[in-house]
């Protein structure tokens, strides 16, 4: 015999909706709102219009992902502040692991190996930066399914969309 707790327990387990961090949300690039709808509508791929292309609005709760016209713009200074973290870190890898030296031309070959990895990484460093740029400006919303989300229609002007 089972005890109602227990059913009740598990319909209430049942009914959980998948937990996601605030990290996990903007790495795996989903929509700061609901943390559940994808913000990109393919996978990471090195064809630049198929990479960035997103969604008008998410999937799943209907938030918009371009708040208003040039929105993403600031997502250059994101990506560019993560380039020289990214480069920082490997050049102290290097000297630690390799060494450093303009006599032997080490300090070089490092310029060459981080262009290399740095061009590599763009496609992925484009859409994180655009993810964790909305991340600032859209809050998450538990509740997403009793709330609309914010009416950004009247900052979107179609004849000023793609003037750059």
């Amino acid at each position: 015999m089972t005890n109602f707790a227990s059913i009740n327990f598990i319909n209430v387990m049942s009914e959980a909706r998948p937990s996601r961090g605030y990290l996990s949300t903007v790495i795996g690039c989903r929509c700061p709102r609901c943390r559940e709808g994808k913000l990109f509508q393919h996978d990471t791929s090195i064809s630049f219009k198929k990479n960035m292309l997103m969604y008008k609005d998410c999937p799943v709760c209907g938030q918009a992902t371009e708040i208003e016209v040039g929105f993403y713009y600031g997502t250059s200074y994101v990506s560019y502040a993560l380039s020289v973290a990214l480069s920082v870190a490997t050049l102290v890898a290097w000297w630690v692991l390799i060494g450093l030296s303009t006599t032997d031309n080490r300090f070089f070959t490092w310029v060459i190996a981080n262009a290399v990895f740095l061009i590599v990484m763009q496609p992925w460093l484009m859409r994180f930066s655009r993810s964790l740029w909305i991340s600032w400006f859209v809050k998450y919303d538990p509740n997403w399914q009793e709330h609309k989300p914010a009416d950004v229609s009247e900052r979107m002007n179609a004849d000023q969309a793609n003037n750059w």
